[in-house]
């Protein structure tokens, strides 16, 4: 696995396969691991938040979300693979954990929505072992007692649909006692395949418009997030470029 340090974050350069590959290897050893993704959004918000960039730089597994991650990664002469999704990680670890046996967490959304994804799931996958669900709505004093829900489950993995930095600072607080292998933040994948958001058409995503896509369904919310945000990561690359 080689590891690249990029412009404040390390990223593994890994194929899907090879992902997949690593996640059974986390889940046979059994130690709670945090998995995280980064894109341009998190790379901007990672400069501002250093406790995220902590967390982030200290998990064992990091995918390239965003192609404009791959795209900075060979524009500055590192080993890119491919881009690893989130959202595609998340369903291909549903369809491996159905074949392997492993129990699955989903955490997050609105009840209605979480219960959605559980139900499309089970009828996808009627092997899958659902360990158990919960929505994302809690008070903050909540939180030890469902992370201790999620280790009285028994889940091998943990999917978390909070936004960031929340998901990452929550899951790196509270993931030895969740006990689950692997635990992962799917954003607001629960959503999409809920059918509450739509995803962009195939040729969005691999040419780096799926951003595009998801700000024309909310421009007011997210026009600070990809085009003010897209221009400061732009400017971060050009001034790595400058230094190499």
């Amino acid at each position: 696995m080689t590891r690249t340090f990029l412009l404040g974050s390390y990223v593994d350069s890994l194929t899907m396969e090879e992902t997949l590959t690593k996640v059974e290897s986390i889940i046979h050893i059994g130690k709670p691991v945090q998995h995280v993704v980064i894109n341009a959004s998190k790379i901007n918000l990672m400069a501002e938040n250093k406790e995220l960039a902590n967390i982030v730089n200290t998990s064992p597994l990091i995918n390239a979300d965003g192609q404009s991650i791959v795209w900075a990664m060979k524009f500055l002469g590192h080993d890119a693979r491919e881009r690893v999704t989130g959202i595609d990680l998340f369903e291909n670890l549903v369809k491996k954990s159905a074949e392997k046996g492993y129990r699955v967490y989903y955490f997050g959304a609105k009840e209605d929505v979480v219960q959605e994804v559980v139900q499309l799931h089970q009828q996808q996958y009627p092997d899958l072992e659902i360990a158990g669900y919960r929505n994302g709505y809690f008070e903050d004093a909540e939180s030890e007692e469902i992370a201790r829900d999620i280790r009285k489950s028994k889940a091998d993995i943990v999917f978390v649909a909070f936004s960031s930095p929340k998901k990452e600072q929550w899951i790196h607080a509270y993931k030895e006692t969740m006990g689950a292998p692997f635990v992962m933040g799917v954003g607001g994948s629960f959503d999409v395949i809920a059918g509450v958001t739509k995803r962009a058409p195939q040729w969005m995503q691999k040419t780096g418009f799926e951003w595009f896509y998801r700000f024309i369904q909310e421009p007011k919310r997210m026009f600070r997030r990809y085009f003010v945000g897209n221009l400061s990561f732009v400017w971060k690359v050009m001034k790595e470029r400058w230094h190499q």
